[in-house]
């Protein structure tokens, strides 16, 4: 069954700008609080957001085979559950409804009323229930900044790196959307001047531009997943901020790797975009150095051309944008991430979340962090308020953007954009 809703010449009855993320050809899907205070799993076009569970209440979706209740869930961990043929039918039939020249819901006003919000007029929120969270280190470019800045550029790539994805397991209880404000972490870090550690607020606060996937039921315990398969099992991409207290990272991260420095705050946009609307932009990704084991050989374009960019805002200031980027820069794809995920045979659930790692480009103003920016603080960067930063500081604003674009459309993924606020303080019981 093709994805009939990627046709570029299609267009809609709500309108857009042509610079808008969410043309017809998009069609997320994501979770939002209407006005009334209803939770609900919803689409958007242009500025509008669209409640899918309004509109299967009203019959839109009688002839797509779908539980009663599919869309009048706060997760969409069932709709993803019911795999990609269930996907494509939703997509294709929403672009239906919204086609410019069929008039079922066009016309409809009440209809049009209850199913149709403003983006003002919503609160997204997470779009599934996060069971697992990994986060992958697949892009080269920044293996080698952080491995050269830490070790030395001789060494910089571990001997594991070019052969298999390198991931570690992440903290799901502390993924949260866009729009909410973010506590700068405490912990231990290491004293220059005594070499013992001290407790305190970190004073590295770091982003990492990122993306993620997020996947369907695609095994059992002790199946690996082929992957020539792996992409059937994906539902779709969101951006991804993966937070980072640098000082407290370097002090933990041996023998076992990450833990406070990270499981503090991930952040991600709120509306997935499926693999089908992302089709059109698929393109080849890095050469490999070295040939992968068979179980990660997979076809030559895997990846797809997203053009990616992270912004920083001091308080009542202006932006600045940091860095531009690529998701075609990474070295591992996510088929290969998946394959090598599962190969031992773990089970892989709908809605976890797979982080792609930061993703560098090769030139500087290219690189995915903060670390890598300022190389760890010896050369800060210079603001259009003509302030520097080494790292984020408080009450600072990081947001990143991504999208896809050719000649004929554009698809975008919105942002995901979070306030970094001083470090928690809790009143003690029975203080004044």
């Amino acid at each position: 069954m093709p994805a009939q809703t990627n046709n570029p010449n299609r267009r809609s009855w709500i309108g857009y700008s042509k610079d808008s993320h969410f043309p017809i050809q998009n069609i997320p899907f994501g979770v939002f609080l209407t006005r009334e205070n209803v939770i609900t799993i919803g689409t958007r076009i242009g500025d509008h957001a669209i409640d899918l569970g309004a509109l299967q209440e009203l019959g839109y979706f009688a002839d797509v085979p779908l539980t009663d209740d599919m869309f009048m869930q706060d997760t969409l961990n069932d709709f993803i559950s019911d795999g990609k043929k269930t996907w494509r039918l939703v997509r294709n039939r929403i672009g239906d409804i919204f086609d410019k020249d069929n008039d079922e819901l066009r016309d409809h006003k009440e209809n049009r009323d209850r199913v149709i919000f403003h983006m003002d007029e919503v609160e997204m929120q997470l779009p599934v229930l996060i069971g697992d969270y990994t986060d992958f280190y697949s892009s080269k470019e920044h293996a080698i900044n952080v491995g050269s800045m830490f070790r030395d550029k001789e060494n910089a790539l571990m001997p594991n790196w070019i052969h298999m994805p390198i991931a570690y397991h992440g903290r799901s209880s502390s993924i949260i959307p866009s729009g909410i404000n973010i506590h700068r972490p405490k912990g231990q870090m290491l004293n220059k001047d005594t070499n013992e550690p001290v407790f305190g607020p970190s004073k590295k606060v770091d982003f990492e531009l990122e993306t993620a996937f997020i996947t369907t039921d695609a095994n059992k315990l002790g199946e690996p997943i082929d992957i020539k398969q792996a992409e059937d099992y994906i539902f779709g991409m969101v951006l991804l901020n993966d937070w980072s207290a640098r000082d407290i990272q370097k002090w933990e991260y041996a023998p076992l790797g990450p833990f406070l420095g990270k499981n503090f705050a991930t952040s991600i946009s709120p509306w997935i975009v499926t693999m089908d609307a992302l089709e059109p932009f698929r393109c080849a990704g890095p050469e490999q150095e070295k040939t992968p084991l068979k179980y990660l050989n997979h076809k030559p374009k895997s990846s797809f051309d997203i053009h990616l960019e992270v912004d920083l805002t001091p308080e009542n200031g202006t932006p600045t944008t940091l860095t531009k980027s690529n998701f075609k820069h990474l070295y591992w794809s996510m088929s290969q991430q998946l394959a090598h995920h599962t190969i031992n045979g773990c089970r892989i659930n709908s809605g976890d979340l797979m982080g792609s790692g930061t993703i560098s480009g090769p030139v500087p103003d290219s690189y995915g962090s903060l670390l890598e920016l300022s190389w760890n603080g010896e050369q800060p960067i210079r603001l259009n308020d003509g302030t520097q930063r080494s790292f984020v500081n408080d009450k600072d604003t990081i947001t990143m953007r991504g999208y896809c674009n050719n000649n004929s459309v554009r698809i975008g993924f919105g942002e995901v954009s979070n306030k970094l606020i001083p470090s928690y303080t809790a009143t003690v019981k029975g203080s004044k």
